[in-house]
């Protein structure tokens, strides 16, 4: 009797943990994101984003942050918006990112916006993204290739006032 109890227990403990994973509106990412996810869950540093590259705040890698951002228009891009990023009303801003070490790192943000990076020699192309509609917690996550030392970060294209940004070291590929 007492092996049933538990298989039963079991089984309902199982159910509603599927229940409440098919509800996770975060777990289709083509990556695994347990690593951002982690950081969203914790306690956002605000700043400010600039206005221009000379400007431009400093970010480090592993921590989120809560970026105010400026009116789109009001900023001169080092990399032309497109068109999806271009519409009234979206904000943008700048940000310098210092990376200690060359390899593969993963931006991320809590919604839809446009994130391009710059390095003395231009822009650094993605490598691939991933999204998940519904999912704040990341909601995108763009995937580069980056050199040592530092490079600028252009947001832009994104509808709200702030957003919350991670910068992390892709794992390495299996």
């Amino acid at each position: 009797m007492h092996r049933c109890w538990m298989r039963a227990l079991g089984l309902l403990l199982g159910f509603s943990g599927a229940a409440a994973h098919a509800d996770d509106p975060c777990p289709g990412f083509k990556w695994n994101v347990t690593h951002e996810r982690a950081l969203y869950a914790g306690q956002a540093q605000a700043l400010t984003a600039a206005q221009d590259a000379r400007s431009a705040p400093q970010l480090a890698a592993e921590r989120l942050y809560d970026i105010s951002l400026l009116p789109q228009a009001t900023l001169a891009l080092r990399v032309p918006a497109g068109p999806k990023s271009s519409f009234e009303g979206a904000f943008a801003g700048f940000a310098r990112l210092n990376i200690a070490t060359a390899g593969p790192y993963r931006v991320s943000l809590d919604q839809p916006g446009w994130i391009d990076v710059v390095s003395e020699q231009g822009v650094i192309a993605s490598s691939d993204f991933s999204g998940q509609h519904g999912c704040s917690a990341p909601h995108k996550v763009v995937q580069f290739e980056l050199p040592a030392g530092g490079v600028l970060l252009q947001l832009t294209g994104i509808t709200g006032a702030h957003v919350e940004l991670t910068l992390t070291r892709a794992p390495a590929a299996p």
